[in-house]
């Protein structure tokens, strides 16, 4: 009977009920932990939490590559100061001795602290910090929610379901069972941007979205492949992919949303079924195994 592989998946704010805390990550949280081996036993152990008091580094998250931790999954909902120094050297040391690393975070620069985090950090572009290199990108594309500047990709509505496009050749974060693609995730009103940086290795955009709004492309994520010991890593356009709320709307979300809501993921099985993959491919991919 194999360990349990050890995720911790882990937001960049203190407890807030009325926030993106990892209170509103439960579905995905719950997912991960049903997952069963051939035998029966549990993959994974999920440890999900938000960050300890903001004025001091994080206990968990400064102390990482000390810990039996072997993937993290970060949902950087910080306005900008959601990771200190300490927080973002351990998770470089972590990440360089083999652990999986998956950073995602939102429109404009809603969790910019990630920028700090290595080659998956600076695959985030924001408003800014580490802004697109592409200047032609500089505008607002989601034009409901007037408040938000660019990046903001217009997938959808939350709780929707959006169509991807894959990036040839397909990657096993992309494959499904028998022999088919994920082509579908969560939709949202503002995505942000990622992109492959320039001295980047072993890293390349993997799927791409397109906006209701404008119709122009942009890319949902980047895979890095790891290499010399480093463990592999995702950067993710949006946590929206992951969130309760865009799973399920009945779940409910912060006070400050203001943008109408869709049942698209309750009404399209596939969807759903498709979202749930491309997790499990996540802790798959993360941990050194394949889809094939």
């Amino acid at each position: 009977m194999p360990d349990p592989i050890n995720i911790l998946l882990q937001t960049t704010i203190e407890p807030n009920p009325d926030d993106w805390d990892i209170r509103r990550f439960s579905l995905l949280a719950r997912h991960l932990a049903s997952i069963r081996n051939a035998d029966g036993s549990s993959r994974y152990t999920v440890t999900a939490r938000d960050r300890g008091p903001s004025a001091a580094p994080d206990p968990v998250l400064s102390t990482l590559d000390r810990s039996d931790t072997d993937q993290l999954w970060l949902f950087a909902v910080d306005t900008g100061d959601g990771l200190h120094a300490e927080d973002a050297a351990a998770i470089a040391r972590f990440h360089a001795r083999g652990g999986g690393l998956m950073v995602t975070r939102d429109h404009m620069d809603l969790g910019c602290s990630i920028r700090t985090l290595g080659a998956v950090g600076r695959a985030h572009f924001f408003h800014s910090f580490n802004v697109d290199p592409d200047p032609s990108r500089h505008c607002i594309d989601d034009r409901e929610t007037t408040d938000i500047l660019w990046p903001n990709y217009h997938s959808g509505a939350n709780g929707d379901a959006q169509e991807i496009v894959l990036v040839s050749p397909i990657h096993p974060l992309l494959r499904d069972d028998p022999g088919g693609a994920i082509i579908k995730l969560p939709a949202h009103p503002h995505e942000g941007a990622v992109g492959v940086p320039e001295d980047a290795q072993n890293a390349r955009v993997i799927a791409t979205g397109i906006s209701r709004t404008t119709g122009r492309d942009f890319n949902i994520a980047v895979a890095f492949e790891g290499s010399g010991g480093a463990g592999r890593g995702l950067a993710q356009s949006t946590f929206h992919h992951f969130a309760d709320y865009n799973w399920d709307p009945a779940t409910g979300c912060p006070s400050f949303v203001s943008e109408p809501c869709s049942d698209g993921m309750l009404t399209d099985p596939e969807a759903a079924r498709m979202t749930r993959r491309y997790v499990e491919n996540i802790a798959d991919w993360l941990g050194g195994a394949e889809r094939r």
